[in-house]
């Protein structure tokens, strides 16, 4: 991503996706080394691979406007997904793919994927998992730490207007999203350490490095952290969104959040070891319950509804969304409230399914077909209002 303009908070987004077989859905275990050229060919080094070669990631180029960023998140979907077609394969975009294993995953070979696997062993090929990261630069990069630390106790939040990964390895977990409690098996992962600021986060990469634990920032994994190759403040907590208009309403609430917390120190609450575990709780209630879930105020230490605080967050950030864009780039996050995640898809898929009298593993079948029809656009999720409830098979 090159071509930042931090004073407009320019933003991009990263998508990661599962290539699965046409006729089974499930991950391919090898990448044709012909798929990334052939990709490259088309898209540039807007794609790149992963650490599992069943997975692919896009990253588009800095934007300003949510409608130029929704364009290229479908251009590049739209150019992967042919090139997949050509090699009898499908994309998949969701956090956690219905029932591939992750013990017959085989790793990407190049030398940092090598070097990660030496270091992770099993764990690495258990990162079976799907995220989309936003990016959004800062005016001034030294504080990025410092908004990182204050962004804390939203972050939740963003989760559950992603969740996407309620199955794993052929299971129903009884989770809206299962990615991070698989996430939270790698070291660096989850919720940052609280720092005081800039100078605590180098003491502590500077003691990474020199230790001989870690090469670099890059392979700190965290919801949230510094980019080490942009200006930018990166939210990594976020499952894969199975439609690009869910990526860009989560971009459009982060930049929001980002430009709030940059222009006003008073927003949000000041951010300690009590309000960090607090958030942590927070994230495992909206693993479990997602949009529904009933969480614990940071400020009040109330309980609070996740959907009240998303419309709460939506209100607060209004001013900023309209001065950095417009108004309207909130409108995304309505629509999740309103009809859902995919989650909540993916579930309502496989119930029917099961009630059809079909066994698990063609109701898992299923699953997977509409989430490899939904990522290019077909049969997406705003189909029909969710009811405000999870629905768990």
């Amino acid at each position: 991503m090159e071509g930042w303009m931090a004073s407009d908070y320019t933003f991009g987004i990263e998508e990661e996706f599962f290539v699965v077989d046409a006729a089974t859905m499930n991950s391919v275990r090898t990448l044709p080394p012909q798929f990334l050229t052939r990709c490259r060919d088309r898209l540039g080094d807007r794609v790149s691979l992963e650490l599992l070669q069943s997975q692919i990631e896009t990253q588009t180029v800095p934007h300003r406007h949510a409608a130029d960023a929704l364009a290229e998140l479908k251009e590049l979907r739209d150019g992967v997904g042919d090139v997949a077609d050509g090699f009898g394969f499908r994309l998949i975009a969701a956090g956690t793919h219905p029932f591939a294993e992750w013990q017959a995953q085989r790793h990407t070979e190049r030398a940092r994927y090598r070097m990660v696997m030496n270091d992770l062993q099993m764990l690495g090929y258990r990162n079976l998992l799907c995220g989309t990261h936003v990016h959004v630069a800062l005016p001034d990069p030294e504080r990025r730490v410092a908004l990182m630390t204050r962004a804390m106790p939203f972050l939740p939040l963003f989760l559950a207007l992603s969740t996407s990964s309620p199955f794993w390895c052929g299971k129903s977990t009884g989770l809206l999203s299962y990615r991070p409690a698989a996430y939270d098996e790698l070291p660096r992962t989850g919720l940052p350490p609280v720092f005081a600021g800039d100078e605590d986060y180098r003491a502590y990469l500077d003691s990474m490095t020199a230790g001989g634990v870690i090469p670099d920032a890059s392979y700190i994994w965290w919801s949230i952290r510094p980019s080490m190759a942009h200006p930018t403040l990166e939210l990594r907590i976020a499952d894969a969104c199975t439609v690009p208009e869910d990526a860009v309403a989560i971009a459009m609430l982060f930049r929001a959040l980002v430009a709030r917390l940059d222009r006003d120190p008073d927003f949000g609450v000041p951010v300690d070891a009590v309000v960090r575990a607090i958030t942590e709780e927070n994230r495992w209630r909206i693993q479990r319950g997602g949009l529904d879930a009933r969480i614990v105020d940071p400020a009040s230490r109330t309980p609070l509804l996740v959907r009240l605080a998303i419309r709460r967050l939506v209100k607060d950030l209004m001013p900023d969304a309209r001065r950095i864009g417009r108004a309207e780039d909130l409108d995304g996050i309505k629509a999740i409230l309103d009809f859902g995640t995919s989650a909540h898809r993916q579930l309502e898929v496989f119930g029917n399914a099961r009630e059809a009298d079909q066994t698990r593993e063609e109701a898992l079948y299923r699953v997977a077909t509409w989430l490899a029809r939904a990522t290019i656009g077909v049969g997406g999720i705003a189909t029909a209002p969710m009811p405000h409830a999870a629905v768990m098979h």
